[in-house]
């Protein structure tokens, strides 16, 4: 499994669409619509961008007014950026920038009215987060603002039919999410309730619902390439034994086109105190 390829980003699309929750993403829409008859070219900077999934996710609501945002999509990895240009190139109200997410404010962010990430957010650190919670705070105060994050990865993950080194397994894999994967040590299973925190004392009201992935046999590629992210996880660990670990993994692809996987992830929408979504 590579958390930025092409190809990884594309075999999940499917499941993050349908496991967004609605409510809170039709929340963050309907905060934009009510500042539309103030501010004519309402625009969203998506961090860790990739190929655009968010901003095609927005778009799929049936709502004209989905169609009529700006978009500033942002990664570090020239080659997703390219892959979204290719798939967006008749689209003229999207912007491209490539940077490091780690300079803050280097960011375009300024003058948008709403922020976005997707699966990004389980992958930085506390330090990052304390950066961008104030980052947010001084934003809103030139501003209204607000942030929406989803498909964060809590660290909750369940399979059926069951195996004993199931919970082994995940314990070993839950460490592996805490290391250092470009932002410093990662927060892993626990940025979620730390994301919830740090905005709440910079002044948002947060709201929060479970986005988990539901898959059986109709996601077999994914759950296949899930596993064999998990196992390299694992491999490079010499805390795990290879021979048990090799045992699970021919269970669990032996059993992926009649079993079932659930995948825990969680989704924040974060507004100035002063805005109600609808």
């Amino acid at each position: 499994m590579s958390d930025f390829s092409v190809e990884w980003l594309a075999l999940r699309e499917s499941a993050d669409a349908r496991s967004r929750d609605a409510r809170l993403l039709h929340n963050a829409l309907s905060f934009l619509q009510n500042q539309k008859s103030m501010i004519s070219a309402l625009t969203i900077a998506d961090l860790g961008a990739g190929t655009g999934s968010t901003m095609r996710m927005f778009s799929s609501l049936n709502n004209k007014f989905a169609e009529e945002l700006w978009w500033r999509l942002i990664d570090s990895d020239a080659t997703l950026l390219a892959e979204a240009k290719r798939r967006h190139k008749d689209l003229k109200q999207v912007q491209y920038f490539k940077l490091d997410l780690n300079e803050l404010v280097k960011l375009p962010l300024n003058n948008t009215q709403l922020i976005t990430a997707s699966a990004l957010f389980d992958l930085v650190s506390a330090e990052f987060i304390d950066a961008f919670a104030d980052m947010m705070k001084t934003l809103s105060e030139k501003s209204s603002v607000g942030f929406y994050s989803s498909l964060n990865y809590d660290g909750a993950i369940t399979w059926e039919p069951s195996h004993p080194l199931d919970e082994t397994v995940l314990y070993a894999f839950n460490e592996d999410q805490r290391r250092d994967k470009g932002f410093g040590l990662a927060l892993g299973p626990d940025a979620n309730a730390y994301l919830r925190e740090k905005l709440e004392n910079s002044g948002f009201e947060v709201s929060g619902a479970p986005s988990p992935w539901q898959l059986d046999n109709a996601d077999e590629n994914l759950v296949l390439e899930l596993i064999s992210g998990i196992a390299n996880a694992l491999t490079s660990s010499s805390k795990f034994d290879r021979a048990a670990l090799a045992e699970w993994v021919a269970y669990r692809k032996a059993h992926v086109k009649s079993g079932s996987c659930s995948v825990g992830h969680q989704d924040i929408l974060a507004l100035p105190e002063n805005i109600h979504a609808i």
